[in-house]
């Protein structure tokens, strides 16, 4: 019985603390190593559990709920080779900047190295892909012990947010029996030590930290302002980023230097209400035109966010190595080029701010630049020549499926896209506009495993504050990867529309150089399975619909996303087609750009 009381007031010290942290959500998969915690988690009426049987799916559930709430999630797992399952989701939280909390349990140390069953080596089971490792001390209600609990909960939550944001990883030790029995403080207990027991009076966190977002120091600003004001041929590039605060700045930053936006779909400057004057969303077909792209040589390159999607963007960047290349990051360093002449660790939302107060009495009542303009006729001419091209087409295409998704979508709205080509084709054919789309995908390790479970964790999280409909666009591969994460969209009562462009295997390789090895491209690259996902979602009781063209597609999404529950919408397309459709997009731009 005291082993009983040591757990009940322990785990129970920790789960309380979590609250006062502002910790809501925890991702639980069944086991019983985990019961002390796993108890007092859903004993707590202030917590959210999301039951999830598949420890991959439930951790990048937990993800996609971390990244649409900007907050952290808890993870809760047993012991042994469930927690590895969590790995691929860490990678991509500490890739990403989500803020994860992951609590896996474990023997004692006794019962470690010893051939116990269900044993493996936890201690820093995620490496470098966690940003804190703690293999949390055996339970004891002692005061000390209770406020180690305490601390413990609310240092891990606030390192969790702390920027760069991340997975931390504590390792819970349980000796048998593992449900715990309510106690009580001790009748004689001193006030610190009932305040260990109860935590802090009137709900105040143990401990309150402070993680200040960095700004610009005002010399940084003036002289960063000045170098940008002077610029003739000024550009900015947004890359992926979560922060829709940044828009209204950085799009009037832009405006106030006459400077072209460069907007990722993942920037999430491409669609809302802000103005829209500079933006420039066709640049990864624009610049394929090698005429077009040496035409434009920036004097000064101003880069907001991570990596941008486009390779082509990437690579026309790169070409300018001689070029100034400013990046501001709060504090990461995305540069894998190796060109970056500045990198200033800064919140970007204060810094443009910053800007903006040092530039706009020096460029105040300019006329735009001719620049700019140069920019804005490409990008137009480009569009036009993108819309003609695609409206013609009388076979399914998937860029076409991409742009289709994008005009569908209503404001508010979530769009999820998957990596590989879903996430570029939305970037060459998502057309920009004052709508309020958020735009979300896994592009820190870019990889498309639980790739449905995070959408519907980013379902879970929208739902709260009444956001809209979520679409999500993924392939057959990512789809087939993640198809046990469909349960938790029956489980939950999600709605979310999930549309699965399936081209029979891995469609992007068909772009790379690998589909020279005709021998061996289907068996090692292709891959293709011959499945339809019809049965899929009859197993996890969603509606389903087949597309057949651009109308049928248009009308399956509008169904979907009028209605309740999980909707599947499956479109076929033919990998070896895509590509030359593509490259007749291409081709039809070039040819209209080389009028210019």
């Amino acid at each position: 019985m005291e082993q009983d009381n040591k757990a009940f007031a322990y785990v129970g010290a920790f789960v309380d603390e979590l609250v006062r942290s502002g910790v809501r959500h925890v991702c639980v998969s069944p086991g019983s190593r985990s019961t002390p915690l796993a108890l007092t988690i859903a004993r707590n009426a202030s917590m959210r559990i999301w039951m999830h049987l598949d420890e991959r799916s439930g951790a990048f559930f937990a993800l996609g709920l971390a990244k649409a709430l900007d907050e952290p999630v808890a993870l809760l797992c047993t012991s042994g080779t469930a927690a590895a399952n969590f790995l691929p989701a860490v990678v991509e939280a500490h890739a990403s900047g989500v803020p994860l909390l992951v609590f896996t349990a474990d023997r004692p140390p006794e019962l470690r190295n010893v051939g116990a069953a269900q044993t493996i080596d936890q201690n820093r089971l995620f490496g470098a892909h966690s940003k804190w490792f703690v293999d949390v001390a055996l339970p004891e209600q002692t005061p000390e012990l209770l406020r180690y609990a305490r601390t413990l909960a609310a240092r891990a939550t606030a390192l969790a947010k702390a920027s760069p944001a991340g997975p931390v990883h504590l390792n819970f030790p349980f000796r048998e029996p593992l449900i715990p029995v309510r106690a009580a403080p001790p009748r004689d207990a001193s006030a610190d030590v009932i305040e260990a027991w109860q935590g802090r009076p009137n709900g105040a966190a143990w401990v309150n930290v402070e993680d200040s977002l960095p700004s610009l120091s005002e010399p940084a600003a003036r002289r960063l302002a000045t170098m940008l004001a002077k610029a003739e041929r000024p550009l900015i590039v947004c890359g992926p980023q979560s922060d829709a605060s940044l828009a209204g700045p950085l799009s009037a930053l832009a405006k106030s230097l006459g400077a072209p936006l460069l907007a990722d779909p993942l920037s999430q400057m491409r669609w809302g209400p802000h103005d829209h004057e500079t933006l420039i969303d066709r640049y990864d077909s624009a610049l394929r035109h090698y005429p077009t792209a040496d035409g434009f040589s920036p004097d000064i390159i101003l880069r907001i966010g991570s990596i941008p999607t486009s390779k082509t963007l990437n690579d026309y960047l790169k070409r300018q190595s001689g070029v100034p290349l400013v990046l501001i990051d709060a504090s990461r360093w995305p540069d894998p080029s190796l060109l970056a002449s500045e990198m200033i660790h800064a919140q970007p939302r204060l810094a443009c701010e910053s800007l903006l107060a040092c530039i706009q009495p020096q460029r105040d009542g300019r006329p735009q630049s001719a620049w700019l303009a140069r920019w804005r006729k490409v990008n137009s001419t480009a569009n036009a020549a993108i819309q003609e091209h695609v409206s013609a087409l009388h076979e399914t295409f998937e860029g076409r499926i991409l742009s289709d998704v994008v005009s569908s979508m209503p404001s508010p709205s979530t769009l999820f896209v998957s990596s590989s080509m879903p996430v570029r084709d939305v970037d060459a054919f998502g057309a920009g506009d004052s709508r309020s789309i958020r735009v979300m995908a896994n592009r820190g390790a870019n990889g498309i495993d639980g790739v449905v479970s995070s959408a519907l964790g980013a379902v879970a999280a929208i739902a709260e504050s009444d956001g809209g409909p979520l679409v999500l666009v993924i392939g057959d591969l990512a789809m087939y990867h993640d198809m046990n994460g469909l349960l938790a969209a029956k489980l939950h009562t999600l709605d979310a529309t999930i549309v699965v462009i399936n081209n029979d295997g891995g469609g992007i390789f068909s772009f790379l150089p690998q589909s020279a090895e005709h021998e061996h491209f289907e068996m090692l690259f292709g891959t293709p399975h011959g499945l339809t996902f019809e049965p899929a979602a009859a197993l996890y009781g969603a509606a389903y619909n087949r597309a057949k063209n651009s109308a049928s597609l248009r009308q399956a999404i509008a169904t979907g996303i009028a209605g309740k529950g999980l909707h599947i919408i499956e479109i076929e397309s033919n990998r070896a087609r895509n590509v030359e459709m593509h490259r007749e997009v291409w081709d039809a731009v070039a040819q209209d750009l080389s009028k210019l």
